[in-house]
């Protein structure tokens, strides 16, 4: 009797790709880094799931789920988590060193430039002007997010509901973000967890 071929992958699944190397990493999230001027978190998103389909879009939401209630930046928890994934600790410290080691030069280098020019009304404008692009960046990764939400076991409107209470929390009743993590976050993980618990 002859074993059955293995059963092929829906369609609607894209191929999920991996870096080549911790340099291949490094390159990677050095350009990311190069790239987040307002905000990483549009460009990141873009570069792992669309362009170098290293993570798919459940993953890179469950990843940065988590990254975002561990403390420290978001964004270097992410690529440490997803530098360990593919090559241990070596990727890592790869994925932190390309996302922070060019663009500390680039940072300190402008940091210099700001302290000369930091009283010209222009440099104050264009840098408000920059502020509206990165709300634009973050608000529209949150959108692009959303579709996701339709698989999570809670069901969308619950996942819905919960983001809206968690704006109101933030935006309209200043509750302070480790709050709102811990209480609104604990209580979705607790019911999530219920719900996929066999």
């Amino acid at each position: 009797m002859h074993p059955s071929p293995p059963a092929a992958a829906p369609l609607s699944t894209p191929a999920v790709a991996h870096p080549q190397s911790p340099r291949d990493l490094f390159v990677s999230f050095t350009w990311l880094a190069l790239q987040g001027f307002g905000g990483v978190l549009a460009i990141v998103q873009r570069e792992m799931v669309e362009k170098k389909r290293w993570l798919t879009p459940e993953q890179f939401l469950e990843d940065w789920a988590v990254a975002q209630v561990m403390p420290g930046p978001n964004v270097i928890n992410l690529a440490l988590m997803i530098g360990d994934r593919y090559f241990g600790l070596r990727g890592a410290l790869a994925a932190v060193a390309g996302m922070l080691t060019v663009p500390l030069f680039v940072i300190l280098a402008l940091a210099v430039l700001y302290a000369h020019y930091a009283g010209n009304p222009q440099v104050a404008a264009a840098l408000r002007g920059m502020g509206a692009v990165s709300g634009g960046l973050i608000a529209a990764t949150g959108i692009k997010l959303v579709p996701q939400l339709r698989k999570h076991p809670l069901g969308f409107a619950t996942c819905l509901a919960i983001m809206t209470l968690v704006f109101l929390a933030i935006a309209v009743f200043k509750v302070p973000l480790g709050w709102v993590l811990l209480v609104v976050g604990g209580v979705a993980c607790v019911w999530t967890w219920k719900r996929i618990a066999p």
